[in-house]
């Protein structure tokens, strides 16, 4: 099972969503980096359900480091971050034990794991994983933010209601949403958002809908040309996270229909600095950073732990079912999954940094 990614600075996953603990493993970090043990509270802290538009399951998140950092800095080996898990119910999936849940990997990791693998909760194939991914990725955004690289994501539409687009000061706009814990950049489309989160609760089922996110600071020629792109490096650890179904570069899914001279980002001198009128590319030019701002959305699918009725099979008896969920369940994840995508996109971007600049260059 593949469970690791990244080459100059590369991250393993592992645990199960009812098993002992999830962790992670972050390898290749250049000595020095501070670590912000609050800060990684904090961002756990992003993650974690709260009130009715999330599942009842809450975990306290108590992570332990227990390698890679002495003193309060990277040692430069592999870092290494437990989170014990505290709060599961592991009989409300007995029931469900041979029925395919509809938009799950139960069937798939059946075929694939030869019925050996944990059903309980998703397994390892469960979101509740991505709270390591969180944990190591905070390590990287903090890194990152020393070198004036800045991260932020917001929702940019959720149950058919659509957040304001970035501003011209993004700088501002990022500072906004990394305080929030349901990040958007206009408050009376968050509160509409929620209403229809919780409609969506009050009937069983779920929304999805769009995180977009923005990376200032990022310096021009980091990527590769055809299979290392920055653009297929990010989609990589992107489709990686539970429910991203989409992956666009500044905003091509909107303009399918536009000529070139409509789409063609026109090339600029900005105080000494090259810089485009436009930023349609998203920021990257041939699969490498151009300078400017790196924008791209993912399309988060709605959850598919719902309360409905469902049509399914008994894979283990070879016939067709009927699936009751029980258990806690999230309505959206769109408000959790921001930290995570923040986190994925933090981690792939210090991998390319330290390939195209060195493995010491985040502790310089």
């Amino acid at each position: 099972m593949k469970n690791t990614f990244g080459s100059s600075v590369a991250v393993t996953l592992f645990g199960e969503s009812h098993g002992p603990a999830v962790g992670a493993v972050l390898d290749g970090l250049a000595p020095g980096i501070p670590v912000d043990e609050d800060f990684i509270a904090a961002q756990l802290t992003l993650r974690r359900p709260y009130g009715a538009i999330s599942t009842g399951r809450v975990e306290a998140d108590r992570f332990q480091i227990v390698s890679g950092v002495f003193e309060g800095r990277t040692c430069g080996t592999p870092l290494t971050i437990l989170i014990p898990n505290e709060n599961t119910k592991s009989k409300d999936y007995a029931h469900t034990r041979a029925l395919a849940r509809p938009g799950h990997a139960d069937y798939t990791a059946h075929v694939k794991y030869h019925g050996f693998e944990d059903y309980r909760g998703g397994g390892h194939f469960s979101g509740r994983v991505t709270a390591a991914l969180v944990a190591v990725g905070a390590v990287a955004i903090a890194a990152l933010r020393a070198k004036g690289i800045v991260i932020g994501t917001h929702i940019a539409r959720c149950g058919g209601v659509s957040d304001r687009a970035f501003s011209d000061d993004l700088a501002a706009d990022l500072a906004a949403l990394n305080g929030k814990t349901f990040a958007v950049l206009d408050e009376a489309a968050g509160a509409a958002m929620q209403e229809r989160i919780a409609a969506a609760a009050a009937e069983g089922d779920s929304v999805g809908g769009w995180l977009e996110t923005a990376v200032c600071g990022l310096p021009a020629g980091v990527g590769e040309p055809w299979f290392d792109t920055l653009e297929s490096l990010l989609a990589h650890g992107l489709f990686a996270i539970p429910a991203v179904k989409g992956v666009d570069f500044g905003g091509a899914f909107d303009r399918p229909d536009a000529k070139g001279s409509e789409n063609n980002d026109a090339f600029r001198m900005a105080d000494g600095a090259v810089r485009t009128a436009t930023n349609h590319a998203g920021g990257v030019n041939g699969g490498i950073s151009n300078g400017m701002p790196l924008v791209f959305r993912c399309a988060v699918k709605p959850t598919p732990s719902i309360f409905k009725v469902q049509e399914t099979v008994d894979f283990l008896r070879g016939e067709d079912a009927i699936l009751e969920l029980r258990g806690r369940h999230d309505p959206a994840i769109l408000h959790r999954a921001r930290v995570v995508v923040d986190s994925m996109t933090a981690l792939t971007l210090c991998d390319a940094l330290c390939a195209r600049f060195g493995t010491d260059w985040l502790g310089g």
